[in-house]
């Protein structure tokens, strides 16, 4: 099988796999948000939960705050990555009733 380009700056993986909903291998399309975070928990079959933390600035004490959030991804076969790694992720089709990323380079 061969690794077509998603039309992104990335480095394609070095494994290929079968999955259907792989950007790389199989049909799935990425459009839209490209965000960056840190792979939270890997213990599901195919997925992972990305934690993003980000600053929130508040007028009224006119300081930053910390703020995080949790985005479900689909992680394709032919990616490996662990808990604590840096991952790139894309917005793609709803997979799942919460699952609407995909991880797309380990970074």
């Amino acid at each position: 099988m061969v690794t077509k380009n998603i039309g992104l700056p990335v480095k394609p993986p070095a494994r290929e796999c079968d999955d259907p909903d792989c950007p790389f291998h199989g049909y799935l399309k990425v459009r839209g948000i490209i965000l960056t975070g840190t792979v939270y928990k890997k213990k599901m079959n195919k997925t992972v939960v990305v934690r993003r933390e980000y600053l929130h600035y508040v007028k009224k004490y006119k300081r930053y705050e910390r703020r995080r959030s949790s985005i479900p991804a689909h992680l394709p076969p032919c990616i490996d990555v662990n808990e604590g790694d840096k991952v790139k992720i894309a917005e793609c089709r709803p997979i799942s009733k919460t699952v609407s990323f995909v991880v797309i380079e380990k970074l």
